[in-house]
């Protein structure tokens, strides 16, 4: 029987060889530099959050709407926190790392257990669907008109997310990528999903409920701008995570077994990086998953002949929509990277042996933490 905890017995991933002294330093995990990242992003999200509050109370209401920008900006990253303390690598002290996924999840109003298990099978099947369905090329959401909706004001994606959270509080799975993740015959797992929708309603009705009530009885109508920074602040300001988040894969080529090719990662500002917790570095994340985000910048040097050249926010957005163009009357197009003449040959694999990869069962009981049982083993080789 196939261990699906295995990816290799299906998908023969390319790495970039390491030597195994220099694997073992990469996913040494810090909890100083884990509260730095941590620390720092939450620093940031309480501040431009506080600043947006003084405005209301200061009566300086002319400012709240760019400071509500601002804060916004910063506290649509909110998943990519999630997304790097699902991996657990973060903090060398495990709760820390439950700590803050729990509070991140919360405050983003984003599910991490759903994330937990969607994201670990698409690490082991990445591009490879059905078992991969989390990213399905071609993305066909990825257009300027979905990028405006985003850009300045996003009450319609607010919606939609928090519709799923209500359901979900609710015992409702209305999509099939969720229940094969939760299937029917696993109720303790759909019972955890559903539990966490329920404690992220509840607290952000007791949020909005308290702010609302201190606001009537005060008279100081500042405090529903306190709620709204807590609990909705992500509503607004959505550009810059639109266009980190969405460089990851779109346009590349699926079903092939070298992350150098369906992965991209591009140069981003530091402060930007920090928000999107090192993400521009995405081809080294998926070849080593157990490297934490603060290592990544240092993994990219040592294999950064073997990989793609990164380009910046605008050159790869240029790249991407001529992409995205030449898909308009090629369905079937896919980009495929240049590579330096110092790496070694894209691993394209056989296109009918992968889509047999990705058409075995999915794993509904991943989790991402599982992916870094692999670091230790292979760098004891």
């Amino acid at each position: 029987m196939v261990d699906m905890h295995n990816e290799r017995a299906t998908i023969g991933w390319y790495r970039t060889p390491l030597p195994r002294e220099t694997r073992l330093e990469l996913i040494a995990r810090s909890d100083f530099k884990g509260m730095l990242q941590s620390g720092g992003f939450l620093g940031i999200w309480c501040c431009t959050g506080a600043a947006t509050a003084w405005s209301g109370f200061a009566g300086h209401w002319a400012l709240t709407p760019l400071l509500l920008f601002v804060h916004g900006m910063v506290a649509a990253f909110m998943i990519n926190a999630v997304h790097e303390l699902c991996h657990n690598t973060v903090f060398k002290t495990k709760w820390l790392n439950s700590f803050f996924v729990r509070l991140f999840s919360f405050l983003g109003w984003n599910d991490w257990i759903w994330f937990n298990a969607s994201h670990a099978n698409h690490h082991r099947y990445t591009l490879h669907p059905p078992r991969d369905g989390e990213v399905v090329l071609p993305v066909s959401n990825i257009t300027h008109k979905n990028f405006w909706r985003m850009a300045l004001w996003a009450p319609l994606g607010t919606y939609d997310l928090i519709k799923v959270i209500f359901k979900r509080a609710w015992g409702i799975i209305d999509d099939d990528w969720t229940r094969t993740l939760f299937p029917k015959d696993d109720p303790a797992a759909r019972r955890r999903l559903f539990n966490w929708s329920r404690s992220v309603l509840g607290g952000h009705v007791l949020i909005v409920a308290t702010c609302t009530t201190v606001a009537v009885l005060t008279q100081q109508w500042a405090w529903l701008l306190v709620g709204y920074v807590i609990s909705f602040g992500f509503t607004f300001g959505g550009w810059l995570f639109y266009l980190c988040n969405n460089s990851q894969h779109v346009g590349l080529t699926d079903k092939v077994p070298d992350f150098r090719v369906c992965c991209r990662s591009v140069k981003l500002p530091w402060i930007v990086s920090i928000l999107y917790w090192r993400m521009e570095y995405h081809t080294e994340h998926h070849m080593y998953a157990a490297v934490p985000c603060y290592n990544l910048p240092k993994l990219r040097k040592l294999i950064d002949h073997d990989l793609p050249e990164r380009k910046g926010l605008i050159a790869t957005w240029k790249e991407i929509d001529t992409i995205i163009k030449k898909q308009v009357s090629d369905p079937d197009y896919q980009y495929m990277q240049p590579f330096p003449e110092t790496a070694t040959p894209p691993l394209l694999g056989d296109r009918e042996q992968e889509i047999a990869a990705g058409a075995g069962p999915v794993d509904p009981l991943a989790l991402c933490d599982d992916l870094n049982t692999e670091a230790p083993a292979q760098a004891s080789k």
